[in-house]
């Protein structure tokens, strides 16, 4: 098997979820891959030192390296660790992640298409990525992200009840007092409404800022904060809900939505990034702006309309099935053994 060595800028070690291409580290040591990870530090310049130090001291143990790109001080972290890979002349694969990474290479176009060229192969989760990067991108291959579809059971929405499940880190880009205040607006309608907000805190305030909003709009009996959901647990924590709010600001393929469509939730999502790419408006989820009034308006058509969460439950579940690790991980396995045999 193909030795590798998996890099990310913010793997899990604190609480947070599983990041992606921890699960594929996990799913190709399952296979029998020889596999190491870095870094789990926090601090930016303490997991850059970790992931660069980790290049070097194990290159005579892996013949490639994935390495996920993100936008802002992570792709700084990118090009740090990706310069030590040249440095001991390990091929490369790198994965591009975030809805801001179209920004950056619209304002850096230059420094952008430089990374990308110099990696062995390039890949995305999504169409998304792939078109607003455009030329950057070059050759590079959508190779979803997945899930283990086992782990989620599902059972039909049909008569859905007012239970509002929120899953993502409290960041400012997904926008989580929106979640907030679409309960507020739906508590005249249906006042046992309740929300449950799951996630660990990233520390810009976000958390606080939602907290407070919740405390100004009287919503405390109604809000659950819960934290971080460890990736076993997430199954769970999302059949005790009916309806699932994606707030986002700024977007890609994100895992969460991903998790809720296995379950059969009815989605209810900000209209950002490559969410278009990933569901279907009045399909498999109902599409709105970043109004609070507007995705309430669509939680309420779920609610009351017959025959919308049904469809929207079975259709998300169908295109779930779809992404699962079986049909997913067989593409990174020929990606990474050509790019290690320099046959990409």
């Amino acid at each position: 098997m193909t030795s590798a060595l998996i890099l990310g800028p913010h793997l899990s070690g604190r609480g947070d979820s599983v990041k992606v291409c921890e699960e594929l580290a996990e799913r190709l040591r399952g296979e029998g891959w020889p596999i190491r990870t870095a870094s789990h530090y926090a601090g930016g310049l303490a997991r850059t030192a970790d992931a660069v130090a980790s290049v070097l001291r194990w290159r005579g143990s892996y013949r490639v390296a994935h390495v996920d790109v993100y936008s802002g001080r992570a792709f700084l972290w990118a090009e740090a660790v990706c310069l030590a890979l040249e440095a001991v002349r390990k091929p490369f694969v790198l994965t591009l992640h975030g809805g801001a990474l179209p920004e950056l290479a619209r304002r850096q176009p230059r420094r952008v298409r430089r990374l990308l060229g110099r990696a062995a192969a390039v890949t995305a989760p999504s169409s998304y990525l792939l078109g607003a990067l455009g030329p950057a991108a070059g050759r590079a291959e959508l190779i979803p992200n997945a899930i283990d579809l086992a782990r989620y059971p599902f059972w039909l929405r049909a008569r859905p009840a007012p239970r509002l499940i929120w899953l993502r880190a409290f960041h400012d880009l997904y926008n989580s007092v929106l979640a907030v205040e679409t309960l507020a607006r739906l508590k005249a309608d249906f006042p046992q409404a309740t929300l449950r907000m799951i996630g660990p805190d990233r520390g810009d305030g976000a958390l606080l800022r939602c907290r407070t909003q919740t405390r100004r709009l009287s919503l405390e009996d109604a809000v659950a904060f819960e934290g971080p959901a460890p990736k076993l647990d997430v199954p769970a924590r999302l059949a005790q809900g009916d309806i699932f709010l994606n707030t986002s600001s700024v977007d890609n393929t994100p895992v969460s939505v991903i998790e809720a469509m296995a379950c059969g939730l009815c989605i209810v999502s900000t209209r950002v990034g490559g969410i278009p790419d990933l569901l279907e408006d009045g399909s498999d989820a109902l599409l709105t702006s970043g109004d609070p009034a507007q995705m309430a308006a669509a939680v309420r058509r779920i609610l009351s309309e017959p025959g919308l969460a049904e469809r929207l439950s079975a259709n998300a579940r169908r295109k779930a099935e779809a992404l699962d690790w079986s049909a997913v991980l067989p593409r990174w396995q020929e990606l990474l053994t050509h790019a290690a045999e320099g046959r990409t």
